[in-house]
């Protein structure tokens, strides 16, 4: 961190680490909701009468207004006062889950899912801004981080653990239920405790095209994708939303080149280091989700795990991303370059896919499953944690929500991508294995249920190589692009920081 910098950066808050409780707490609410509505959707779908042709509505509704408005609920934190932003985030949260919980019909879920999206649009960039803002002591940060990053990282599979308990000890709603405590708590604590650094709010007009362009644009995008799983890659209105992406992407990119108070500054996207952390953890999320699901498959149908028992299975993955940010990645992160941490980290959970490309009908979970998903915990948790950390490298405090907006918008389009994309990998390697062993699997009785097994299975493994070849990518960018020394050693200058010094507002100090 140069002289500048430090004169520049404001005094530690005296209630960081308790604000750092409820920003996790949030954080968790968010991630769990991602996997914990998927474990309970069969059970609402017959409840609420819901069609198969719509039941991917109630994770849709969801992806796309939670990936479309988070650009726009970003600047919002950095407008309203990041504080602000997230305690309406929280009550506006929990009230959505309240009114799922209490859906009595398709029409109210789909809304409930929708508005659940859109508050949690401006919850988790105001949670992550506020860290960037309020811990500046590199050890500090990489602590918080570490913390922040096994949650991101780790909620995920917690959810299918919470998720199949309460479904199948209570009931689907409290799925939805769970959240209020969750909110109410955070929402509190936060009022209570979170000072935000005085001078860090952007006063800017909003700037109404770019919020037009971006959320359109994002939502097109992932309906292309989401549709593309069902529909198929050449359905005419999968291809017209890939095409309508891009025109209204391009177009937003344009206008941002040109207003004067643009809602995503094009100096926050090309600033290498956190262009390189958007792409990588973008890469990266398509493996785990597409991972998520074919495991979860797998145990579910093939192994014929309950949905309690399947949540716990996935605790090594747990533990290996709690060990791998809190244990590995916060104590290296001020010792080492972030690329090192996330390079490896990457290439360590390539591994663990790679195992996991070994799968096959009668595979055992403690010899194969359990080692495979220790790794990719290991190599996910030590990757997540600076690659949060630096979603807000060299940025001022003013853009630090929309910054932080984008490293959620990059898990977020790459959750969708992940899911279409490996989806359709496996389905089609399913229908060759069964159009080559067709005479077998015509044959019924255990001999054809063995081959549907075999068929499913073989799916699985195709998709999974394309995920280990996408998380070798995910390390080459990371090695290639991130080029900031390790915090508090100097290192290579944001490009931006001309720009923030010009403004005369700290930087956020690595």
């Amino acid at each position: 961190m140069s002289k500048t910098a430090a004169s520049l950066a404001p005094a530690a808050d005296p209630s960081r680490w308790k604000a750092l409780v409820f920003i996790a707490l949030a954080q968790l609410m968010v991630v769990l909701d991602a996997t914990i509505v998927n474990i309970a959707l069969p059970s609402a779908q017959t409840d609420l009468g819901i069609s198969d042709g719509n039941r991917q509505w109630v994770i849709t509704a969801y992806a796309l207004a939670f990936g479309g408005l988070l650009l726009f609920g970003g600047r919002i934190a950095d407008k309203w006062g990041r504080k602000n932003a997230f305690v309406v985030g929280l009550i506006g949260f929990a009230l959505a889950s309240a009114l799922g919980g209490a859906a009595n019909g398709e029409a109210m879920m789909l809304g409930a899912r929708a508005l659940q999206g859109a508050f949690g649009a401006l919850l988790a960039p105001a949670a992550l801004s506020l860290l960037a803002v309020m811990f500046t002591d590199a050890k500090e940060r990489a602590k918080a981080f570490g913390i922040y990053g096994a949650i991101a990282g780790g909620g995920g599979a917690v959810g299918l653990i919470l998720g199949g308990f309460l479904t199948e000890y209570l009931n689907w709603r409290w799925t939805f239920f769970v959240n209020i405590p969750f909110a109410i708590v955070a929402a509190v604590g936060a009022w209570m405790v979170i000072r935000e650094p005085a001078g860090s709010r952007n006063r800017a007009p909003l700037d109404i095209p770019g919020v037009v362009l971006s959320t359109t644009g994002l939502v097109a995008l992932v309906y292309g994708f989401t549709r593309a799983e069902s529909a198929g890659w050449s359905d005419a209105l999968t291809v017209t939303m890939f095409v309508a992406s891009v025109l209204l992407l391009a177009a937003f990119v344009l206008v941002e080149s040109k207003v004067k108070s643009p809602l995503l500054p094009l100096r926050v996207l090309l600033e290498r280091n956190r262009g390189g952390v958007y792409l990588s953890l973008g890469l990266a999320v398509i493996s785990m989700f597409g991972l998520f699901l074919f495991l979860t498959y797998y145990l579910q149908v093939v192994k014929g795990f309950s949905p309690v028992k399947t949540g716990f299975a996935f605790m090594p993955m747990i533990v290996g991303m709690i060990a791998g940010s809190t244990q590995i990645g916060a104590r290296l992160m001020t010792r080492v370059p972030p690329r090192l941490l996330m390079g490896p980290g990457f290439l360590v959970a390539a591994l663990g896919m790679l195992l996991l490309t070994q799968l096959e009908v009668g595979s055992s979970y403690p010899a194969l499953i359990l080692p495979a998903q220790l790794l990719l915990g290991l190599g996910m948790g030590t990757a997540f944690m600076p690659a949060m950390s630096l979603a807000t490298h060299g940025v001022n405090p003013a853009d630090a929500g929309v910054a932080s907006a984008m490293v959620n918008t990059s898990q977020q389009v790459g959750g969708a991508i992940g899911t279409a994309l490996l989806n359709t990998i496996a389905a089609s390697a399913t229908t060759a294995y069964l159009t080559d062993h067709a005479a077998e699997a015509a044959a019924g009785g255990p001999a054809g249920q063995l081959i549907q097994a075999q068929a499913m299975v073989e799916g699985y493994a195709s998709a999974i190589w394309w995920a280990v070849g996408i998380l070798v990518a995910s390390a080459a960018i990371a090695l290639a692009l991130i080029n900031t020394g390790r915090p508090g050693a100097g290192g290579p200058v944001a490009s931006g920081s001309a720009e923030d010094a010009e403004l005369k507002v700290p930087v956020i100090a690595h």
